[in-house]
């Protein structure tokens, strides 16, 4: 991977709303991320046009879709993000090989990102699920099974870096439920602070309610870009 600066790591969760909310919260972020996710809420409110709206501003976007269907669904919806000049998208590695491997054909050069186990999972949400030990190991398992279809990344929590790059060193790995020292958890379960997530290896962080909530987004966004820079620094 090329050498990325501290504020290129850290990607911002664009969760709101509808395309008003969103213009708003980019005002307020005076353009210092490079780097945005368009997640759920936000592309099934507004489509494509969320992700026109990203780009016009000259930000990247990371489409987090979590495509998760049989193989031919999931490349189609693929190919059609990709369309979009998202520059990466998420599926789930739960979905199997063959549906990672056809997202991947599918996407052309958009990264596809496999998603491991959400950071909102405990191992008893696992457990009920029928999944059998822990969280980590479940981590590793589909970071085998998604680096083995060819996929570019993987998605998992800081708590798991060490076992997804033990299981795949060459992905990339980017990392939601960053949260700064002190902040609220909300529904996330695994956490770390941004120095923690980097110090662990992570090569993106996702950081969302903390800038967004924050009284001055683009403050905050600074802050924790200073916390990466930081806890990059060579010891």
């Amino acid at each position: 991977m090329t050498a990325l600066t501290a504020r290129e790591r850290v990607i911002v969760a664009l969760d709101v709303p509808d395309l008003a909310a969103l213009e708003r919260f980019l005002d307020r972020l005076e353009g210092r991320p490079a780097f945005y996710k368009v997640g759920l809420e936000l592309f099934v409110a507004e489509g494509a046009r969320a992700v026109a709206v990203v780009r016009e501003r000259g930000g990247r976007v990371f489409l987090d879709l979590k495509l998760h269907d049989i193989p031919e669904t999931v490349a189609r919806a693929a190919a059609s993000a990709a369309r979009l000049g998202v520059d990466l998208l998420t599926v789930h590695a739960a979905g199997g090989a063959e549906m990672l491997r056809r997202a991947v054909e599918a996407a052309g050069s958009t990264g596809i990102l496999a998603v491991t186990v959400l950071t909102s999972a405990s191992e008893s949400d696992l457990e009920a699920d029928g999944v059998v030990g822990s969280i980590a190991a479940a981590v590793a398992r589909l970071a085998r099974l998604a680096a083995a279809a060819g996929v570019h990344g993987l998605v998992c929590s800081p708590q798991e870096l060490a076992e997804v790059k033990g299981a795949a060193p060459r992905l990339l790995t980017v990392v939601p439920g960053v949260r700064p020292a002190g902040a609220a958890l909300g529904d996330q379960k695994r956490v770390a602070t941004p120095a923690g997530a980097i110090c662990a290896g992570a090569d993106y962080l996702v950081v969302g309610r903390p800038v967004r909530d924050a009284p001055h987004p683009a403050e905050a966004f600074d802050a924790i870009v200073a916390e990466v820079e930081a806890a990059a620094l060579p010891r």
